[in-house]
This record gives C-alpha cells, structure tokens and sequence, in this order.
C-alpha cells in the first residue's frame, strides 16, 4: 500500500506531530517540577522530625559564679576506707566521685555557703542525693564546697561522692547558688 498526501494532508500530519511531541515535553517537565517539590518536601520534614542532640554543657555561669567540671569519676562498687578503724564502703550498685570547680567572675567576694552542688539526675528523671555525710573519713580537708570564693581566683574544687543505679545513663549535676535570688543549672557529667 501507498500513502499519497496531498500537499495539504502533509502539513496537517506534521502539526499533530509537533503538538503531540509539544505535550509531551509539557507533561513530562510538570512531572519532573512535582516530583522535585514532593522529595523537597520530604527532605524538609525529616530534618524536622529528627532533632538535634543537645551538645553537653560542662561549665555554666550562674550570677557571678562560673562552675567547671573538673572530673567525674565511676569508683566502681567499693570505695576503700583510708583507716584501719572502718570497713570498706560498699554497694550493690556503683560509687561516683565528682569534682567541680566553682569561681568567682564578679569583684566582690561571694560569701559562705552561698553556693553548692547539689543532686545528680539521670536521663530517667532519677534522683541521686550526695552521700558525703557518711563518707566523712575520706573527704578532703578542709571541705571547700560552699566556701568564699574571692574575685577572679582560681577555681575551688568542691568534691561530691554519690550512690547511683548501676543502670542510669546520661546522668546531669544540679549546681547552684543560694545567696539573694537562688538559681541553679546542669552540667553534663563525663561517664558511660
């Protein structure tokens, strides 16, 4: 078989042709435009679904005393008595010592007992309360927690030891400061 056209025929197939071919081109681009906003999208709402860790925080200001953790230490279950006068501390669960340096940022002494250290807390919301007045034996001397902190001189360390569960995680120590308007904060402490 053999396709005669008229010369008219011709240029009515070549228009179909181009606004066929012309649709295509539209259709296909309308797509691409959709899809590349539908993966926008979902790139903008999984990076907002997935917030960012907070980065540990191991000094604060609070007033005019900057507080520095200076260690955190996991003493395992038994803290050895430094006379031969007492047993052993121990525990079913585990010891942690902590030191954190307190100093004074402002130009007037800041007085005793104006400051201190106070609880650790878990990521659970546990509580853990400083267990110093039973290890009096082994606590430096003189206890530098609380005391007068003059201007601009170097941190006092301040030594807590506490009793913790063996299971709590991403545990935080509460400092404060107590003199006028009580304020406190948290600082991260460095254990697995």
């Amino acid at each position: 078989m053999k396709f005669k056209l008229s010369s008219g025929q011709a240029s009515k197939v070549i228009i179909i042709v181009a606004a066929v071919v012309f649709l295509l081109i539209i259709l296909i681009y309308g797509g691409i435009m959709l899809f590349g906003k539908k993966s926008q999208t979902t790139q903008q709402t999984k990076t907002q679904q997935v917030p960012e860790k907070p980065k540990p925080v191991y000094e604060a200001t609070i007033g005019n005393v900057r507080f520095v953790l200076e260690s955190s230490t996991d003493l395992g279950r038994v803290i050895p008595s430094k006379t031969q006068f007492e047993s052993d501390y121990t525990t079913t669960e585990r010891f942690i010592k902590i030191v954190i340096g307190a100093q004074n940022k402002g130009k007037n002494n800041i007085s005793d007992r104006s400051w201190d250290i106070g609880n650790i807390v878990d990521s659970e919301g546990r509580n853990f309360a400083s267990i110093n007045d039973k290890l009096y034996s082994i606590l430096p001397r003189p206890d530098l927690c609380g005391a007068l902190l003059k201007p601009e001189f170097d941190p006092l360390p301040c030594i807590k030891y506490y009793e913790v569960s063996k299971i709590s995680r991403d545990m935080k120590i509460e400092v404060k400061v107590t003199g006028g308007k009580a304020q406190s904060s948290f600082l991260n402490l460095k254990l697995p």
